[in-house]
């Protein structure tokens, strides 16, 4: 089994963070996926962070912790905080499916493995993350080990409408299991 990845690695600047973690294997509730997108938030107007608020504190407190939120009231987004000096978290965008496939099948009532956790909210349900988890440190509950990425890409976020123009949505080139082309 690889090394499990150590908090320090967070610790790093948030964009020196985000493609490190493509190719790494995350693991929780019964199920595992090797992360394949990603994307970097510091305080940059797309970012919970461009202003302090109560829910993004955890950007600009800790280093190494789940994020987790719900967005438009339907779908949980999972990140992990970086960056000890300033802010920043890293949304998975995408995982490839290893272990626990049936759980996932069944947790998103789809079929095709190639569906089941290629977007964050889609992660969320296959990985039965919510809430709870936010908060918690990398490696209690949601453990990620070290892996290898075959080729990282690297392009505009998605899904955003401010900060478009910033290359900071990484991706393993040529997976099928990313959210987009």
């Amino acid at each position: 089994m690889p090394k499990q990845v150590s908090i320090e690695l967070f610790a790093k600047p948030t964009l020196e963070v985000a493609p490190r973690l493509i190719g790494m294997v995350m693991e929780a509730n019964g199920v595992s996926g090797r992360i394949v997108e990603v994307e970097a938030y510091t305080d940059d107007p797309a970012s919970h962070a461009f202003r302090r608020t109560s829910r993004s504190a955890i950007m600009y407190d800790t280093y190494g912790s789940v994020y987790v939120y719900l967005i438009y009231g339907a779908n949980h987004c999972l990140n992990f905080t970086t960056d000890r000096s300033s802010v920043g978290a890293v949304l998975i965008r995408a995982v490839e499916p290893l272990s626990g496939m049936s759980l996932m099948q069944a947790r998103r009532g789809v079929e095709d493995i190639r569906l089941l956790a290629n977007g964050p909210g889609k992660l969320c349900r296959a990985f039965d993350l919510d809430l709870s988890y936010n908060g918690s440190k990398i490696g209690e509950q949601i453990r990620l080990f070290h892996g290898k990425a075959k080729g990282i890409t690297t392009g505009p976020r998605i899904g955003i409408t401010k900060a478009t123009e910033l290359p900071w949505r990484f991706w393993e080139e040529g997976n099928g299991y990313i959210s987009r082309k």
